[in-house]
């Protein structure tokens, strides 16, 4: 993934959403963390991997996907909050379930929010990259999706949303 790309990307939609909300001199990160772990859950939800109860399908992948890159908006927008960079090639794959794979970045997503280092940030990336792979998307679809949203995104600042 072209993550220089995708980080400029991300700095033009954070940087609109703080100037014209008056936000640019503040410390967002706890409100981004708490963003990223309610999209890492909504992802979970659309996915009903957990849900042993209930026979009725996954949502479908598209909407999974867009699920995902939901929270990949708030995974980059972190690292920009810390000025870190996720700069890794491609991602070993994981032998996991999804609920395993969502459990590990949950844990992750903790040990980050309690440290907010350098590392924990590189694998917090890297299990949720490692998640987008459990849940079947390539690199190349979670771009396009991303770039969908992005344009989304900004169109909803632009009516004020």
């Amino acid at each position: 993934m072209n993550w220089p790309l995708l980080y400029d990307m991300q700095r033009m939609l954070d940087e609109r959403i703080e100037t014209e909300h008056g936000l640019m001199h503040e410390d967002l990160f706890d409100r981004k963390m708490l963003a990223f772990l309610v999209e890492l859950g909504e992802l979970a939800n659309e996915t009903r991997c957990f849900k042993f109860w209930s026979i009725k399908p996954p949502a479908p992948a598209e909407r999974v996907l867009e699920e995902y890159v939901d929270g990949l908006h708030f995974l980059l927008s972190l690292g920009l909050e810390c000025g870190f960079f996720y700069e890794q090639g491609e991602v070993p794959p994981v032998e996991r379930l999804p609920v395993e794979q969502f459990l590990a970045v949950f844990r992750t997503a903790e040990r980050f929010g309690e440290t907010r280092a350098r590392g924990e940030y590189d694998a917090l990336f890297t299990e949720y990259l490692r998640l987008g792979s459990v849940l079947g998307f390539s690199p190349q679809e979670i771009t396009a999706a991303y770039r969908r949203k992005n344009e989304v995104n900004h169109k909803r600042q632009n009516e004020r949303y």
